[in-house]
């Protein structure tokens, strides 16, 4: 048992009186913008208190799992059928052994901000805790949990062939957080799966019209780009994880490629790198037509345990750090957009910190066309938005790039609870600064240095995106 009150006072990972203010006087109350998160719109759509903290705080989230797991607890208490209360106990049992990884901070910062618990969680406060929680969702919506935390806009990650019904009925619902779809094109790119060809059924419906070839294809998707468009969309992603390569082809080369799937013959390492380069490049200048931000995720070698995964489905919580080479592909696909001037506003986030200098001096090639940080090397991301994570991502960025021009922090999570990691991030912004004032690294202005953290913590991502 832990014999201590919560860590999270207002001064948290605050060490000197410059930070203090830094944070207080002009990161904490800046409003969110959360341009990448895998939040459901349906259950924003339909806004229905939560009730139940086990739900909103366990399910989907693979890192709370990975901590389960790694403490020995059974997954029936994880993924399994044990009951809600029982669930929320196992994890209770897991957090005093999470010190020092991130999910002890993120839990107690959670339970502070939304719930004002100040006991930190285990056995013993398991019980009062959980009462204390569900007493609180009972009345609250995933709209209320958004404006507590003062999210401004919430841009969900969506399939190209989703009808955008839920974002058409939250367009229509006086919520104070705006909430926008993301084409995250990964399936168009399975071309090597077997599942490749009933994904096309599915986007043929979703048109309308059957896809007999490749150019029906590539009028399939312009017709969902236009569509996502007209929905509010403003950022693409993509995110398969393995190593990616920019071949030469010809657009012969690549129509019969997609000829070839659709009459079911096998088709070679080589040629699924044809058409998938030729995706990327044809996807990349469509989001420069529309004016949209691009974002890649790249290195995670995703669903190691197989058998986990038959258990428990994808998104089971067994992906980890990949060593994929990303260095030439990133320049052969952005020097070719470049080259006819239809590179797009890009972000790229790296999971195998080894590479933090290649993203950051690879996005520093590219900044051209007069637009202050085009091209971004994204923040911290999933094994990486910890302290550790992104105090080196800060510290790289601003070594090899304009940390004042950073469009800041995102949640990438499935939780309505997880929005604290933006003032995790916050704090740990200002107290890198106040360390580099106290040290006479940078000029003694603390208005200069508070406008510049206002402008990664919001402006800049308010400037960088163009949400209506």
């Amino acid at each position: 048992m832990i014999n201590a009150t919560n860590i999270i006072t207002d001064n948290f990972l605050l060490h000197s009186k410059a930070a203090e203010i830094l944070y207080h006087e002009y990161a904490k109350d800046m409003p969110i913008i959360d341009y990448h998160n895998h939040l459901s719109p349906k259950l924003i759509a339909e806004n229905q208190p939560v009730k139940n903290i086990t739900e909103v705080w366990l399910n989907g989230d693979h890192y709370k799992w990975r901590g389960m797991r790694a403490n020995g607890i059974d997954e029936n208490f994880i993924t399994g059928s044990a009951s809600l209360k029982d669930r929320f106990d196992k994890w209770s049992e897991t957090v005093p052994y999470t010190l020092r990884n991130p999910l002890f901070h993120w839990t107690q910062l959670e339970l502070k901000r939304y719930f004002d618990i100040d006991d930190i969680l285990q056995p013993s406060t398991s019980k009062a805790i959980y009462e204390k929680a569900n007493t609180v969702l009972e009345h609250k919506t995933p709209a209320q949990l958004l404006e507590d935390m003062n999210v401004e806009v919430v841009c969900t990650t969506d399939d190209p062939t989703d009808d955008l019904q839920y974002h058409k009925t939250i367009a229509k619902a006086n919520f104070f957080t705006k909430v926008y779809p993301t084409f995250r094109a990964d399936e168009l790119f399975l071309i090597g799966q077997e599942k490749f060809i009933t994904y096309l059924d599915k986007l043929s419906a979703s048109v309308n019209f059957e896809i007999k070839n490749y150019l029906d294809f590539i009028k399939a998707i312009d017709a969902r780009i236009l569509y996502f468009n007209e929905n509010g969309c403003r950022l693409s992603d993509f995110g398969v994880g393995e190593a990616l390569f920019i071949e030469d082809f010809s657009e012969e080369e690549v129509a019969a490629i997609f000829n070839k799937k659709l009459e079911g013959e096998a088709l070679s390492a080589l040629e699924i790198n044809k058409y998938r380069s030729s995706l990327f490049i044809y996807l990349g200048k469509k989001y420069h037509e529309y004016n949209w931000v691009q974002q890649y995720h790249l290195g995670p070698i995703r669903n190691n345990n197989s058998r986990l995964v038959e258990q428990v489905g994808l998104d089971a919580g067994c992906d980890s750090i990949g060593d994929f080479p990303m260095a030439e592909f990133m320049s052969r696909l952005f020097n070719t957009l470049n080259a006819t001037d239809q590179l797009a506003k890009t972000i790229t986030y790296n999971l195998n910190p080894s590479q933090n200098e290649v993203f950051a001096t690879m996005m520093g090639n590219f900044q051209t066309g007069g637009a202050p940080g085009k091209m971004q090397w994204g923040s911290g991301w999933w094994f990486l938005d910890q302290k550790d994570g992104m105090e080196k991502q800060l510290n790289t960025l601003s070594n090899m790039g304009l940390l004042s021009r950073f469009v800041g922090m995102l949640t990438d999570s499935r939780s309505f609870l997880s929005f604290p990691r933006h003032e995790y991030f916050r704090r740990i912004l200002c107290d890198l600064l106040a360390e580099d004032l106290n040290k006479g690294l940078v000029p003694n202005d603390i208005m200069f240095l508070g406008k510049m953290i206002q402008d990664i913590c919001y402006n800049n991502a308010k400037n960088y995106f163009n949400f209506n």
